[in-house]
């Protein structure tokens, strides 16, 4: 879709006069001078007062919602928040994130005589995270240890070969080459090795490559690497030889170059069929021998990084700890009955499809009903086997890294667990609710198709028990919807219903598919971000995640309206002059507000398979006639263009 004048215009701030900007107490009065003529609507509007000042508060009433709803919908959130020196990326997954933190950080300093064992083991790992006096104390001596006992630093050794071995056997640390234990994209049963190329020391390619602010990142890189080789030397003794730790860096710098230039672009690494090139063990021992970033100013606080420590490492205790002291009420059950409505719309979506033939709606069915019987699985706790003490947090780093490479190993030779995310709850086995519940995201497996909500994500704005169901369904039923569009999309689509790469699709199926998303890759290609620096979005490397957007946007929709056919329209918010319609969709906006730096933006438009945060918002409502005529949105108006695109 080519790029109109009134498309370029939607990057640019409104030049209207501004109009005065309301404080959250003026909000609460002005509302509650609304009501006070009625009692009785006093208390139905009591819980719903809060949430109408959050969506008034985060508005920008004075932009004109068909030119720009993004700013419409955010501009307020944008005014009012500075991104913190200590991050790139502030929005609001962040600050869900930041709360869920101090949640976490409460839970892990309090002692309790009955906690469970792994439960302890958490505690004690933050605990020696945090002892700060005892960990200077120790300085370096733990890491030139370790050092030493899997041989040398590779930089000064002619002999890689037993470094990279013992590194990736005995801690998971990959050098050179990404192997890790998963299962077999074509018989998700069983376990195999993957090998892959490496994850590099910079976000991308890009940095190593090319010229502008990447340079600068490079520069700035390559001191990193001199600084810490020089305190290397001085930690062991030996005299400073800066000519040589330079000339060293320097060929670090060239080595790593030489495999960034080997590695393959993420546009050409969108196709799983392609990458999918197995091998028997004796054929890979025949063919192959073994032979400034983030623009960030000031550092997070200790606990901070002591608490996503723990919690990445020890996922299944902390989120179990998590859901055991937050986690109450009817929230299981309602959003179960959500991802229920969800999973139908997306069926009554198939019978709008002029380019699906029979045959693949049947099929696309069957994947979106797997047809497995719910149970409840045990929670299996793999960290008691850990030792831990609160005087050596660096001891501590290699157990977690020798317990997670003993466990790739041990899954190698066994066949895949399908109770692999622990269940809480289950509805028909295509949802689940993960025991790592303590983060503010949501998941799809293609191996095991199906989709993964951590309890974190449960809060408003995605959700509430308390909230208008208009709030419900567009913030985590969009979210539901996204997650079971990526079983379709241009990733996913190539799995079946047992998690097992099998084309299901036919011929006239495939080609219309193909047809359908070159739409949307040209669409959200003519997008220029112009905080990394005008770049363009790729619109091949985030097809799956924009499919899944406007897909997840459309079936949450859908789901709504039946609901509302059921239930009936729900009231207006006191002070907001939006109806149920447009309240839907507002609140999928805000989801998504948020604001970055400029380094971020460099790097995440390279790295991210996800579209900026105002393109998400702003290529799903162009492309959905639901949302123009909400809003009433005149015909090749920037948010109601001639041309849409639409694969699901």
């Amino acid at each position: 879709m080519g790029k109109s004048e009134s498309q370029m215009d939607i990057m640019e701030k409104t030049t209207k006069p501004r109009k005065h900007r309301w404080t959250v107490m003026e909000i609460g009065l002005s509302i509650m001078l609304l009501l006070l003529s009625n009692i009785n609507t006093m208390r139905s509007y009591g819980l719903a007062i809060p949430t109408a000042a959050r969506l008034l508060q985060n508005m920008d009433p004075s932009v004109d919602p068909c030119q720009n709803f993004y700013q419409y919908a955010c501009g307020g959130w944008l005014e009012r928040h500075v991104i913190p020196e200590t991050s790139s990326l502030h929005s609001v997954f962040n600050i869900l994130r930041d709360e869920l933190e101090i949640v976490l950080k409460g839970i892990l300093e309090m002692e309790k005589q009955q906690d469970r064992l792994a439960f302890k083991k958490a505690k004690m790992l933050y605990r020696s995270c945090m002892n700060e006096s005892v960990i200077e104390q120790r300085d370096s001596q733990p890491l030139l240890k370790l050092i030493d006992s899997i041989g040398d630093w590779p930089v000064a050794s002619e002999d890689w070969n037993s470094t990279a071995a013992a590194l990736n056997a005995h801690y998971n640390k990959k050098i050179l080459l990404e192997m890790f234990v998963w299962p077999d994209d074509r018989d998700s049963s069983r376990h195999i090795i993957h090998i892959d190329q490496p994850a590099l020391g910079m976000p991308s390619r890009d940095y190593y490559l090319n010229d502008g602010n990447y340079r600068k990142v490079r520069e700035a890189y390559l001191q990193f690497m001199v600084s810490m080789a020089k305190i290397a030397r001085e930690d062991r003794n030996l005299t400073q030889d800066d000519e040589r730790v330079w000339e060293e860096m320097m060929q670090v710098m060239k080595l790593e170059r030489e495999i960034a230039n080997a590695t393959s672009p993420a546009e050409e690494r969108n196709d799983i069929t392609v990458l999918y090139n197995k091998m028997t063990l004796r054929d890979v021992q025949d063919t192959f021998s073994l032979d400034a970033l983030h623009g960030t100013t000031v550092e997070e606080a200790r606990w901070r990084d002591c608490v996503r420590y723990v919690q990445s490492n020890m996922e299944n205790a902390v989120g179990a700890l998590y859901v055991q002291e937050t986690f109450a009420g009817d929230s299981k059950r309602m959003v179960g009955e959500l991802i229920r409505k969800i999973q139908e719309a997306f069926v009554e979506t198939l019978e709008e499809l002029n380019w699906m033939d029979d045959q693949s709606k049947e099929k696309a069915r069957e994947k979106v009903r797997p047809q497995h019987s719910a149970k409840l699985s045990n929670v299996i706790f793999f960290h008691t086997q850990l030792n831990f003490s609160e005087e050596n947090y660096f001891e501590n780093i290699l157990e977690n890294l020798q317990a997670t490479a003993r466990k790739g190993h041990k899954k190698l030779r066994e066949p895949v667990d399908p109770d692999f995310f622990s269940t809480l709850s289950c509805y028909q086995c295509f949802f689940r609710w993960i025991i790592g519940a303590a983060v503010v995201n949501a998941f799809y497996s293609h191996n095991r198709n199906q989709i993964v909500f951590p309890a974190g994500i449960l809060q408003p704005p995605f959700f509430s028990e308390k909230q208008l169901q208009a709030l419900n369904f567009g913030g985590i039923g969009m979210v539901i919807g996204h997650e079971i569009t990526h079983g379709f999309d241009d990733h996913g689509r190539n799995f079946d219903k047992h998690g097992n790469m099998y084309n299901w699709w036919s011929n006239y199926s495939t080609e219309h598919f193909e047809d359908q998303s070159k739409c949307m890759v040209q669409q959200y290609g003519t997008f220029s971000w112009k905080l990394a620096g005008g770049q363009n979005v790729s619109g091949i490397s985030t097809l799956g995640e924009n499919i899944a957007d406007n897909g997840g946007v459309r079936q949450a929709y859908k789901a709504y309206m039946k609901w509302v056919e059921r239930e009936g329209e729900e009231p207006r918010l006191p002070g907001l002059d939006l109806d149920h319609k447009q309240l839907f969709f507002l609140n999928f906006a805000q989801v998504w507000c948020g604001a970055c730096r400029p380094e971020y933006a460099i790097q995440s438009i390279k790295t991210d398979p996800h579209s900026p945060l105002e393109y998400r918002v702003l290529g799903s409502l162009q492309n959905f006639e639901a949302f123009s005529e909400a809003f009433q949105c005149e015909r090749g108006a920037p948010m109601n263009p001639d041309e849409k695109c639409r694969v699901w």
